[in-house]
């Protein structure tokens, strides 16, 4: 489970063309059909998708450069944009899908490796550049099974879902709506814990699973729960 930037980019191409091929077979009623996002359709999905790349473009330059560049002008055009965007033909959609992530890999190719240490800021607040190449692949992965159509948290390489539910969990660390858990891995005893272990319950299920019921993103009928009883409820993911 690297950050390494430069060891990601791989798995962060096959993601890319993974999300390209489903994005290829959509057509018209396609991309107007709902994505699993609220009031966000499979065309406001890829929008976004492509915009995000085009963000993480603006922060990989600002690392470059030192030039405070934010990742997107502002939440308004950001909403402005996928507004406008989503009302594309598939093909236009596929376009700039396609050359957005072509930005995306230039401007990882031209980084320094003295840029990678430098802090960047995000819609968030500041973060490491060397995470970048992540925060790319994480916005890929997800949002393909966002798209509803076809691709699913079981399709996740088991790298990436270990990695995202490790990230989840640690963001879970503090927050008093997050209810005590311990995680267990199908087949291992390795075991994730958020809040007090004692005499919280454990779930058990794939890396996947756990990660999608975590992100929101389904995953609750691959878990099972010790002591009997329902599954507990986290918060929103993000």
């Amino acid at each position: 489970m690297t950050a390494d930037p430069l060891l990601l980019t791989g798995d962060l191409d096959d993601a890319t063309a993974r999300l390209l091929r489903t994005a290829a077979a959509l057509d018209d009623a396609a991309v107007a059909a709902p994505s699993l996002l609220p009031g966000w359709t499979r065309a406001h999905v890829l929008t976004h998708l492509a915009r995000n790349a085009d963000g993480f473009v603006n922060l990989l330059t600002s690392a470059r450069t030192g030039e405070r560049i934010p990742m997107y002008a502002s939440t308004a055009a950001r909403a402005a944009d996928i507004a406008t965007g989503a009302a594309r033909t598939p093909a236009a959609l596929l376009d700039d899908l396609r050359r957005s992530a072509e930005r995306f890999a230039e401007a990882v190719a031209a980084m320094p490796v003295q840029a990678w240490a430098a802090t960047v800021e995000t819609r968030r607040g500041p973060w490491p550049a060397a995470m970048l190449v992540w925060g790319r692949l994480r916005e890929v992965e997800v949002h393909h099974v966002d798209l509803a159509a076809g691709y699913t948290p079981a399709d996740w390489p088991e790298a990436f879902a270990q990695r995202l539910l490790h990230e989840v969990t640690a963001g879970l660390a503090g927050r008093d709506d997050a209810p005590a858990l311990v995680l267990r891995f199908d087949g291992s005893s390795h075991e994730v814990v958020v809040g007090d272990p004692d005499g919280a319950p454990t779930v058990t299920g794939p890396a996947h699973g756990l990660a999608a019921w975590l992100t929101g993103r389904g995953g609750a009928d691959t878990l099972a729960v010790t002591p009997d009883g329902p599954l507990p409820t986290p918060p929103e993911w993000m």
